[in-house]
């Protein structure tokens, strides 16, 4: 799968510089870092994102991220790893580690959007919640329904969501457009609707340590 080895900021392409950090974050994330960077006037901060479609494809994300450090670690004061564990198992984590950068805390993105620790503590009453954020609404067909051959085979909808009993909505802004989105997907799926509004979470934290 070809990375994408643009470096963006909110105006578009800029270039790599020392004395600057680069994230190198999930292209999941591309909207709302540089939504960031913007709101907080983090000009220091250049972003390179890896194609979101690497989440179809966990084992592939720790060589991705890997080689992007490899490729830029050269030119940047700091690399910043916008990855939390993602289905990695834990690889992500080693990797980073052993090059000697940080990345975010937590299990996945749902996790860290409403904040590990309040995340940790709905655990049980979420036990059956699917989850969805600003950019899987707006991107449901490409990376939900139809990844999940849905969209040919609507009788597979028992197969994978006959164990949820609702979906929960994190919503990183507030949209009605999203949040109209996100109630028809739930309806698609047979799902309870559940909105929750999380703005950015710990990604903010993150990156204000930054």
């Amino acid at each position: 799968m070809p990375i994408d080895d643009r470096i963006l900021t909110e105006d578009g392409l800029a270039p790599t510089g020392k004395g600057r950090v680069l994230i190198i974050g999930c292209g999941a994330l591309a909207h709302e870092i540089l939504a960031l960077k913007r709101i907080n006037g983090w000009a220091h901060l250049d972003l390179q994102c890896l194609p979101a479609k690497l989440h179809l494809y966990p084992e592939k994300i720790t060589d991705a991220v890997a080689e992007a450090v490899d490729r830029h670690r050269g030119d940047y004061a700091r690399i910043f790893v916008a990855y939390a564990d993602c289905g990695t198992g834990g690889r992500l984590q080693a990797k980073c580690d052993a090059l000697g950068v940080e990345m975010i805390a937590g299990p996945h993105c749902y996790s860290f959007f409403e904040g590990n620790d309040a995340f940790s503590a709905r655990a049980d009453d979420d036990m059956t919640a699917y989850f969805l954020t600003d950019f899987l609404v707006r991107q449901f067909d490409a990376f939900v329904w139809k990844p999940m051959g849905l969209d040919r085979h609507p009788d597979l909808r028992d197969m994978y969501f006959g164990n949820y009993t609702k979906l929960v909505y994190q919503a990183q802004t507030e949209d009605a457009d999203l949040t109209a989105k996100a109630r028809d997907c739930a309806r698609r799926l047979g799902l309870d609707f559940e909105r929750r509004f999380t703005g950015y979470g710990d990604l903010q934290v993150a990156m204000a340590d930054l």
